[in-house]
Order: C-alpha cells, then structure tokens, then sequence
C-alpha cells in the first residue's frame, strides 16, 4: 500500500462521513435558522424553544433518509471489502 492509497481511503472515507451525515445536519440547520429567525422576530430568548424543533426535525430526518444512509454504507464497505486484496 503506497501512500497515495492510504491518502485516497481517508479521502473516500471522508467523503462518504459528510454524504451520510449530511440530511440530517441540513434539517438540523434549515430548522434551527427558521426558529433562530422566529425567536428574534418574537424577542422570545429561551434555549428549549430552538432545541426541541431541531430535534424532532432532525429524528424526523434520520428516519427518512435511513434507508439511503443504509444503502450508501453497505455499498460502501461492501467496496472497501472486496478492495482489500487489491490493496495488499
């Protein structure tokens, strides 16, 4: 294994972390500007008002990305598997 290969495996990895991590830190941020947005219109200041919102959007995000999130990683480790001779 060269030092490119162990380069381009960090770099896959990654890449593959912000693709499955990134519908539920989207929702997570889209809801949080909106209630940040909503609590300086209102001049309504408390913290559990803009973490229960984000929350729920985020579960909410997670369950309906979770079998894209799922297939993404299986076929990813599925390549990172049947790679391992090849990089040996």
């Amino acid at each position: 294994m060269t030092p490119q290969d162990a380069v381009d495996l960090g770099r896959e990895a990654l890449l593959m972390a912000t693709l499955v991590a990134a519908p539920v830190l989207l929702a997570g941020m889209i809801v949080g500007l909106l209630v940040g947005l909503m609590q300086a219109l209102t001049q309504i200041q408390e913290q559990t008002v803009a973490f229960v919102p984000k929350l729920v959007a985020m579960v909410i995000a997670l369950a309906l990305a979770l079998p894209w999130v799922l297939s993404q990683l299986l076929e990813y480790s599925r390549e990172l598997i049947s790679n391992i001779p090849q990089t040996l």
